[in-house]
């Protein structure tokens, strides 16, 4: 087996297990932006295992990147000012959608919430369309 699938399968799972336990556990859904948001903007009760958690996701890339860092190496053909665009949108676009694709489509999907079914179906044809329509225009070359 390619060591790309293994990687990818094995990190599907470390993810799958780790938003199990956060939901048994804590009782809560692994929404990323939405613990982000929780830990810069609205600092409620459960404001100290938000900023934990935002913590140790910084951490764990930085730990990836001391040991394996020819995994995180990448390089992007593109201006400042489309990525600027493109955060911006992603971020404005997650507030919209009351969530992102680890909320939606990792914790809701294996709940079986149509509401989150739908979100990640749109995210899925929202990119395809995007990706096909940027490549044709010659914005992005992949």
């Amino acid at each position: 087996m390619n060591d790309i699938w293994m990687m990818a399968a094995l990190g599907g799972g470390l993810i799958g297990i780790s938003v199990s336990i956060m939901l048994l556990f804590n009782g809560k859904v692994t929404g990323i932006s939405g613990i982000f948001y929780g830990s810069t903007v609205n600092r409620s009760e459960s404001f100290h295992w938000k900023i934990a958690f935002v913590l140790g996701l910084i951490t764990s890339g930085l730990i990836l990147n001391l040991f394996f860092p020819n995994n995180l190496r990448g390089h992007v053909d593109s201006h400042w000012w489309t990525l600027a665009v493109a955060g911006f949108l992603v971020g404005y676009g997650t507030r919209l959608g009351n969530g992102c694709t680890s909320g939606h489509g990792v914790c809701g999907v294996s709940r079986f919430s149509w509401r989150s079914i739908l979100a990640t179906l749109s995210f899925m044809i929202a990119g395809i369309l995007s990706v096909t329509l940027f490549r044709q225009i010659g914005i992005i070359d992949l």
